[in-house]
C-alpha cells in the first residue's frame, strides 16, 4: 500500500484549496491534471469547449497524466493527491464512456491510505467547471462510488470553515504500520 492520501469530490468541494494549503505546510501534494490540461491548451489558442468538445480525447489525456504522475511518486512518502486513477473511473462512467484498458489496468494494483471526499459546496462555475449543480451531485456520488467498490477508505469530510477542515483531514491521516510503531518508540 502506498502512503498518498487522495483529496477528491465533485466540482467546487473545495480540493483545490485543500491542496494548496497542504502544499503551504510543506506537504507533498500533486496537481489535478483536467484543469491542468485546460489551462496549458487555452494558452496554445483553444478554447475550453473546444479542450472540451471531444470528451473521449480530453478524459484520456487526463488519465494519461495521472497515471505518469502516480508512476513518478514514490508510494512511501506521504503525499496528498488531488484526484487520483479512481476519479477518471467516475468520469467515465459519468460521460457513459467505455473506460481505456490502461486505467483499468492500472487500477488492479493502484492504492492509496485513505480517501478524503469532500462534502460539497455551493458550485461556483469558472473557466474551466462548466457543470451543473445537477452535474456536480451525481460526479460527487459517482466517486465516493468507484473509491468504495475499489475497497478504499474513504473519510467524508464536512463543510467546515476552511482551517478546520484542514485539520478535520489531518487529523485523520493515517500512516503505513511500521512508521507509527518506529514513531511511538
Amino acid at each position: 500500500m502506498t502512503n498518498w492520501h487522495v483529496i477528491t469530490g465533485g466540482p467546487s468541494s473545495g480540493k483545490t484549496t485543500m491542496i494548496r494549503l497542504l502544499a503551504q505546510r510543506g506537504y507533498c501534494t500533486t496537481i489535478e491534471h483536467a484543469r491542468h490540461l485546460i489551462d496549458t491548451q487555452r494558452i496554445t489558442g483553444r478554447t475550453v469547449d473546444e479542450i472540451r468538445s471531444n470528451q473521449r480525447e480530453f478524459q484520456r489525456a487526463v488519465l494519461m497524466m495521472q497515471l505518469q504522475q502516480e508512476q513518478a511518486l514514490d508510494p512511501d512518502e506521504l503525499c496528498f493527491l488531488d484526484r487520483a486513477l479512481p476519479d477518471s473511473l467516475a468520469y467515465y462512467r459519468y460521460l457513459e464512456l467505455e473506460p481505456e484498458p490502461e486505467l483499468l489496468a492500472a487500477l488492479k494494483t493502484a492504492s492509496y491510505r485513505k480517501v478524503f471526499a469532500l462534502d460539497l459546496l455551493p458550485l461556483a462555475k469558472d473557466y474551466a467547471r462548466t457543470e451543473s449543480v445537477l452535474a456536480q451531485h451525481r460526479i460527487h456520488a459517482l466517486l465516493i462510488e468507484v473509491y468504495e467498490e475499489l475497497g478504499c477508505v474513504v473519510e467524508k469530510v464536512p463543510v467546515l470553515p476552511v482551517e478546520a477542515r484542514l485539520e478535520f483531514i489531518l487529523s485523520r491521516v493515517t500512516m503505513p504500520p511500521a512508521l507509527s510503531r518506529s514513531s511511538a518508540t
